[in-house]
């Protein structure tokens, strides 16, 4: 499905790479055509399903080309994973983001400065700070990676503002050839993609969506205790032994069916964006390396964690689109072994998300009822000190708080209001001056800084900077010092009494508190689209809940894959499943499990004495895992460590054409797992 790509010249080379750095033998589907398109420094788009190897298409070019290749990554769990995976390879790759002291920021951007790094991974709100994107434009991007590329198209599933803007951040990046790489997008997400980051003629790299893998299958349910009750059978199937993953759709919800499984003598642990940085690592590396059998999470964990093993996906709710679901799902089974996505639906699940839709995108009535209310909360200045809550509070009709600070966002973007952030410097600055008056009093000679700010704030305000207006002096133009700098400037400013200014701390601005709603280019229809897109989206995944139909073809065909049938051999539907709805059991009861059934290849299973082995290479591994610092697979993947148990190899020869081993993990662990491998 990918479009006619000539293989590249280096190609040869990047195979060789691949197999002695890696320890992959060949390129996966699509992976062929994305490091050749890559290569060739073309724009281009991929579209793989999870665990389809999508870092692959970046990480082997980055180390062909000369110069640096930026990958802008959406959570910070991701770039460490991937960061530690590759230094485990001796590759020349770091990160930066806010878990970082300031002092480790400038030592890592010291190391990129001085050519010691091939792949530096980058949140995309790094770049609304400061001057990181002019200091690597410095150095020389050669290649841009755009991580999760969904997330930057207002149809994706995970519309995140921060990477609104990567197309301002390539453009100041100097406009590299850019990779965008995503495993679930509609035909109008990768148009939006495409158009986002204002890619010239991309080439697409879409292979199948279908995860042949994988069974699903939906359980009707009629309440959480129904849920719960089925949640812990499934569980304990024997068919269903491995690691697990369970989705729930709140914090709170995660914390009550982590404790509930605990209750019932599972192994689980929690995890969601409210758990601070330490303790979300802690939960993290628990489940990674197996301390845990089963993490219960919102949609916070997950994207981008290679966990190769996990057998069993649960979602506790529905989600609210086909592309979280399919992702989510598709988190099972990325070592290509059998495993089982379920979804335990219940009717009232829908409510949900139809809160949050209107919660989020709000109609123009509560848009402009907020806006009214701002009005007469605000001083003279325009500045509101009022939090979302009270304004929801002081607008007329009953207007939720997640409400108003959905439609305090929208004012934003519309240039009704400013918004302050603390974290960004942002500070109130109010011009006295006429221009006659700055040209009598300001020598160019003496005072051109001075003026260099006036002109940059006039260049964003215009006549604007006489009422006040809110700047964000951390994102002014290089030369004036950075905020420290443009302090030190407006503060000789107001000592001349040629501006006021004042720094802000979190708040609210007014631009103009004169001018009608009317008069600003707030998008009315763009947000009445997005509304009825996420209703839509909401109506499709409810739909697959429903459906007697195949469900992995109702999800190809939304995907747009014309490998779509009308049957397959991997769905509760397709194998005759009827699975009744279920009513809340009594504590320690457990509802009638499904069968459990698997499709797509399979592999024999180990015999008794390869499944001791195995695990006294599990254990070893992780023991290696807990030296370095390292994630479990990073050492090596369950299938790797399947296929050692199965050979059997008595020397590092035998060993290295193991699948999977390649030179650098041979070099590095090789010794230590011969020895495991002789003491059975």
């Amino acid at each position: 499905m990918a479009e006619s790509i000539a293989p590249h010249p280096r190609l040869g080379e990047a195979r060789e790479l691949l197999r002695t750095r890696f320890g992959y033998p060949d390129f996966r589907p699509g992976q062929t055509e994305a490091v050749s398109a890559v290569l060739a420094g073309r724009d281009t788009l991929v579209v793989l399903p999870t665990g389809g190897g999508k870092s692959i298409c970046y990480q082997v070019p980055a180390l062909l080309l000369d110069g640096l290749t930026v990958v802008i990554s959406p959570l910070i769990s991701l770039m460490k994973d991937q960061v530690d995976a590759l230094e485990a390879r001796g590759l020349p790759a770091t990160f930066i983001n806010s878990t970082l002291p300031a002092s480790e920021v400038s030592a890592r951007m010291a190391r990129v400065q001085r050519g010691e790094v091939r792949l530096l991974y980058v949140a995309p709100e790094r770049f609304d700070l400061g001057t990181t994107a002019e200091r690597l434009r410095a150095v020389g991007v050669r290649l841009l990676a755009v991580d999760e590329a969904h997330c930057i198209s207002e149809w994706g599933h995970d519309f995140r503002p921060s990477y609104l803007r990567v197309k301002q951040v390539r453009q100041r990046l100097g406009a590299p050839p850019t990779v965008a790489l995503t495993a679930t997008a509609t035909p109008e997400v990768r148009e939006d993609i495409a158009r986002q980051l204002a890619l010239e003629d991309p080439a697409l790299v879409l292979t199948g969506f279908d995860r042949t893998n994988l069974t699903y299958h939906v359980i009707p349910t009629k309440n959480d205790a129904a849920k719960d009750a089925t949640l812990v059978s499934l569980l304990r199937a024997p068919e269903h032994e491995g690691v697990a993953i369970v989705y729930a759709s709140t914090r709170k919800t995660v914390e009550r069916i982590a404790g509930m499984l605990q209750d019932s003598r599972i192994d689980a642990v929690a995890y969601h964006a409210g758990l601070d940085d330490a303790h979300r690592a802690e939960v993290q590396d628990a489940f990674m390396t197996e301390r845990a059998r089963v993490i219960v999470a919102t949609n916070a964990f997950g994207m981008g964690i290679d966990k190769a093993n996990v057998r069993l996906v649960v979602h506790h709710a529905m989600p609210g689109t086909l592309e979280a679901y399919y992702q989510e799902a598709g988190r099972a089974g990325r070592d290509g072994a059998p495993a089982t996505a379920i979804l335990l639906h219940a009717f009232p699940d829908r409510f949900m998300h139809e809160f949050f839709i209107k919660g989020a995108l709000p109609e123009r009535e509560t848009v402009e009822a907020v806006h009214a209310a701002c009005r007469r909360l605000a001083d003279r200045d325009g500045l509101i000190s009022e939090s979302a809550a009270e304004i929801a509070a002081e607008a007329k009709g009953k207007v939720s708080d997640r409400e108003a600070d959905s439609a305090l966002r929208i004012l934003a973007r519309g240039g009704v209001l400013g918004v302050a952030d603390a974290s960004r410097t942002q500070a109130h600055v109010r011009l006295l001056a006429t221009p006659e008056r700055l040209r009598e009093e300001l020598d160019p000679a003496e005072h051109g800084m001075e003026l260099e700010l006036l002109r940059s704030l006039w260049r964003r305000a215009g006549e604007r900077l006489h009422e006040g207006v809110i700047a964000n002096l951390d994102a002014l133009p290089p030369g004036l010092g950075g905020a420290s700098g443009a302090t030190a400037l407006l503060d000789a400013l107001q000592g001349r009494q040629l501006v006021v200014w004042r720094r802000l701390g979190e708040g609210i601005s007014l631009t103009d508190p004169k001018r009608p709603l009317t008069g600003f280019p707030v998008d009315w229809d763009g947000l009445d689209r997005r509304r009825r897109s996420e209703t839509g989206k909401l109506d499709r995944m409810q739909k697959y809940a429903y459906t007697d139909q195949c469900r992995r073809a109702f999800v190809l065909r939304y995907f747009g894959d014309p490998a779509a049938r009308s049957r397959c051999d991997g769905c509760d539907n397709c194998l005759g499943i009827k699975h009744e709805a279920k009513a809340g059991a009594p504590r320690g009861k457990a509802a009638r499990r499904p069968r459990a059934t698997a499709a797509g290849p399979t592999s024999a299973p180990l015999s008794r004495e390869e499944i001791a082995l195995m695990d006294a290479l599990r254990a070893r591994r992780a023991e290696l895992a807990k030296d370095e610092e390292v994630p479990a697979y990073v050492v090596f993947p369950d299938k790797t460590l399947r296929e050692i148990a199965r050979a059997r190899p008595s020397t590092l020869e035998a060993l290295g054409r193991v699948h999977g081993v390649g030179p650098t993990r041979l070099d590095r662990y090789g010794k230590a797992l011969l020895s495991v491998v002789a003491e059975h």
